[in-house]
């Protein structure tokens, strides 16, 4: 009978054991990676409806069914495969009912796994389509050889496709998904290349030309793309703003390319390059110094005007012109951030100095405690008398007057110092400073 075991079983004639009938409870387990390389693979479905068929013309008493999508090439990495062992350590089945032994395990963590559960009685049987596996030397020897070609498949495949990669790389065709700007070769003979896309290729150049020569800001090419231009990728939405500064970002637009990314592995691309790499590092400069006065600058009036005709929030924006001696001017020009309405023109752009000159003229029509400065005003004034005293008006001839000034001033900061302040004097110490179950030591 294939449906039972026949297991030694002390209690017989001296030397010669009983033989116990085990009934076989089999567990369905169908499995199907979301990896491109098992795509032949029959679906879930379709491996159960084979392995139910096969039960019915056998006979096979299954008892439980599970199915799981996840790839099999680490071991202890399938929370359906986990339960089943678990399951079967307390009794519920014995056998398992699979499609092939591949499906069990592709990695020797879960194949030895499977051995021991045959080695020590609790799993008597796997079967597949075709053979089955009991627990004797041939049958398991068999599906560990099974079992190491599936991994010895699985490692080839992984080294053939980075092998594949790296030609392709070698060629000068960039692995991955056409970037904005290009498209695919249509062309059978050069299928693999890819084009300047006639649309969006000439925009592309045109953001690169504007940061470069230009100096326009990453918020002002975003403003002209997404409200002037009305820019769309190829699936048809707004290029993001992190898209844009990745794009600008890419030396792919230059011709070359790196793979894998941070590998250090640069490749000549074989595609017509958009802009010229002087254009590309002069971008690069652009952004780096665009980055560093962003995080090292807040502008004076944003965030504390709005716009008169849609309300939104006075936004600033900075622009650099180079002087004949060779020096660079800055200017800030303030206007209307669009954030309620995207077409608003109410608020035509306005220089910083400008600004200032009308708040000024404003100013003395305002009565100076409506705007709150009065007593912001007299708690300095406290506290610069308060520094007087408790500072400068110390005075000790047997002492040695310019240490005890310090010292006075250090413990000054530490109580009415700001949190800037603070972190100064701190790093002006020279000794560590160490906090053990609350209290506070130096070495």
């Amino acid at each position: 009978m294939d449906n039972v075991i026949e297991r030694p079983f002390p209690g017989g004639q001296i030397g010669r054991p009983e033989l116990k009938i085990v009934p076989l409870k089999f567990c369905l387990y169908a499995r199907k990676s979301t990896e491109s390389e098992e795509r032949q693979v029959l679906s879930i479905d379709s491996q159960i409806k084979e392995m139910l068929q096969l039960a019915e013309r056998e006979g096979l008493e299954i008892v439980a069914m599970k199915r799981e999508s996840h790839s099999a090439k680490e071991a202890g990495q399938r929370p359906v495969f986990n339960e089943i062992v678990d399951e079967m350590k307390t009794g519920k089945f014995n056998a398992i009912l699979t499609w092939a032994p591949d499906r069990i395990s592709r990695n020797a963590g879960d194949l030895g796994k499977v051995i021991d559960l045959m080695d020590a009685g609790v799993l008597m049987e796997i079967r597949t389509y075709s053979q089955s596996f009991r627990n004797n030397p041939n049958e398991k020897f068999l599906l560990m050889i099974l079992g190491s070609q599936a991994k010895l498949e699985n490692d080839n495949r992984g080294v053939n496709v980075k092998r594949g990669l790296r030609t392709r790389c070698e060629m000068g065709l960039r692995p991955g998904s056409t970037l904005t700007g290009y498209l695919n070769e249509r062309r059978m003979d050069r299928k693999c290349e890819v084009i300047i896309d006639p649309d969006r290729g000439p925009v592309i150049r045109k953001m690169f030309e504007k940061v470069g020569y230009e100096k326009w800001s990453g918020p002002r090419l975003y403003h002209w793309l997404r409200f002037e231009l009305i820019f769309q990728t190829q699936g048809k939405k707004p290029l993001s703003l992190g898209n844009m500064y990745r794009i600008l970002s890419n030396p792919f637009y230059h011709g070359i390319f790196e793979y894998p990314r941070n590998s250090g592995n640069w490749y000549q691309g074989k595609h017509e390059p958009l802009v010229p790499k002087e254009l590309f590092e002069k971008v690069q400069a652009q952004l780096k110094r665009d980055n560093i006065q962003r995080e090292s600058h807040e502008f004076a009036f944003t965030k504390l005007m709005t716009c008169g005709k849609c309300g939104s929030c006075i936004s600033a924006e900075e622009k650099y012109k180079q002087r004949k001696d060779g020096t660079t001017a800055r200017y800030v020009y303030y206007g209307c951030g669009r954030t309620r309405d995207k077409q608003c023109k109410g608020n035509t752009y306005l220089r910083e100095e400008e600004l200032v000159e009308q708040l000024l003229k404003i100013i003395d029509q305002i009565d100076i405690n409506q705007i709150n400065v009065q007593m912001k005003f007299e708690d300095e004034l406290k506290r610069h008398n308060k520094f007087q005293r408790t500072v400068l008006g110390l005075s000790d001839p047997d002492a040695k007057h310019e240490e005890i000034n310090i010292r006075t001033y250090a413990k000054y900061i530490l109580k009415e110092g700001t949190n800037e302040e603070k972190r100064e004097l701190m790093g002006c110490f020279k000794s560590n400073f160490k906090v053990n179950n609350g209290a506070v030591t130096i070495e």
